[in-house]
């Protein structure tokens, strides 16, 4: 009997001897935590809730329940995503597997042509991976159904609801047939998921690997408190002196462009990711970013969340994002699978209060660090007048300056 204590491979999952083989020759070897607790779970036909961050291998933990299942009743399964570029990666990675079983795959999402898509669905995929608006889009149009369909997958689901997909959402929901499984998977647990869970989920069994709204393991994290004006500056001096992969996030797609020209002007190799770039484009950026030829990749919040890229080295918040569980996306993008990473992020004088927002999240601190060729710039501290009324006041921060600290960027 293996040990499941100590997992050395994927036996003793209740994996069937065909699907062990097909990992076993696609080099998958070791089970990561999601997956060693996700699929005897999922294979048993139980709901599943799986909070994970990005790099766990989600993807895996699903794709082979589905699979499995699938080969042996003949039955079909759909997974929603939030954006073509994850839709796109979970399909290569389930086409590789589930074709050595003759099993044929569907991608239905926005930006591309209607056509080839209805022409795929006609073809009676045994999985349909898409995106919500375009998955919509097909069940007006009538060229897709869920007849067949008992396995149901969420993947991102936050990321979902953030981008305002909850009523698509509750939409395919309601038309899938009840008699299904679901699973659900998410960076984060807030209150929408669980009352999406609550409704449509059959007593879920939860898998948690890390703590809602904590950061990826081995991810060295760290600020930089700058004027806007000198974000540029420092942008540069870090490029110069850093020398791996990086991905810079923009909170806006117009932002995403100037930095991108920035980068160029700087003589790096660069390419950009947001929602102005049409599919074609985000592709060549994103492929060309896997395979060395940018070092630099620019995206927004949204497009980022198809980047699944091995080996994210740094990653800098050019500005901070809306809200922190955006934070937690991003950086979650460097240090996968346990391997280490950096993300650093610019923030100026006046964003104590969104620093603290993310770092109660977190329920850490984030050390502040310093470039030896800038001045030191410290938070704005703003007086509270004191009213008649009820008044949340601005406490000291969480933060504590490092400056050439052990966690510090820079060593002096």
């Amino acid at each position: 009997m293996p040990n499941r204590n100590n997992p050395a491979s994927f036996y003793g999952l209740g994996i069937a001897p065909r699907l062990l083989e097909i990992l076993e020759k696609l080099h998958f070897k070791t089970p990561t935590p999601i997956q060693e607790r996700a699929i005897p779970a999922a294979i048993d036909g139980k709901d599943l809730i799986g909070v994970a961050q990005t790099g766990t291998g989600k993807t895996l933990a699903f794709g082979i329940p589905m699979i499995q299942r699938i080969a042996q009743e003949k039955t079909k399964g759909l997974i929603i995503l939030p954006t073509r570029e994850l839709a796109q990666q979970v399909e290569e990675m389930l086409q590789k597997i589930g074709r050595i079983l003759g099993l044929k795959t569907a991608l239905i999402i926005g930006g591309a042509s209607m056509r080839p898509q209805i022409d795929s669905l006609r073809r009676q995929p045994h999985i349909i991976i898409g995106t919500p608006g375009r998955i919509i889009d097909h069940l007006e149009q009538k060229t897709l159904s869920f007849e067949g369909v008992s396995i149901l997958v969420l993947d991102e689901a936050d990321r979902m609801l953030d981008m305002g997909f909850a009523p698509q959402l509750r939409q395919i929901l309601n038309k899938v047939p009840r008699a299904r499984q679901t699973m659900l998977f998410s960076a984060t647990m807030p209150d929408d998921i669980v009352r999406l869970a609550t409704q449509y989920m059959k007593l879920p069994f939860r898998v948690e690997i890390a703590r809602p709204g904590t950061a990826a393991e081995k991810v060295e994290q760290e600020l930089f408190i700058v004027k806007k004006e000198d974000k540029n500056k420092l942008l540069a001096k870090l490029l110069s002196e850093y020398k791996g992969s990086v991905l810079i996030f923009s909170r806006t797609k117009h932002g995403a462009r100037k930095i991108c020209r920035t980068v160029l002007d700087m003589e790096h190799r660069a390419a950009e990711i947001h929602s102005n770039r049409s599919l074609v484009q985000r592709r060549e950026a994103l492929d060309g970013f896997k395979s060395g030829r940018y070092r630099v990749l620019v995206a927004t919040d949204i497009a980022s969340r198809g980047i699944d890229v091995v080996g994210i080295e740094l990653v800098i918040n050019y500005d901070l994002p809306d809200n922190p569980g955006d934070y937690v996306h991003r950086i979650g993008r460097t240090g996968r699978a346990g391997a280490p990473g950096r993300a650093i992020s610019f923030v100026t004088p006046d964003q104590k209060s969104a620093v603290r927002d993310i770092e109660k999240l977190l329920r850490t601190a984030i050390a502040i660090s310093k470039h030896p060729e800038f001045s030191e710039e410290k938070f704005i501290e703003y007086k509270i007048i004191p009213r008649h009324f009820s008044h949340k006041r601005f406490g000291s921060g969480f933060s504590r300056p490092s400056y050439g600290g052990r966690g510090s960027f820079f060593r002096k």
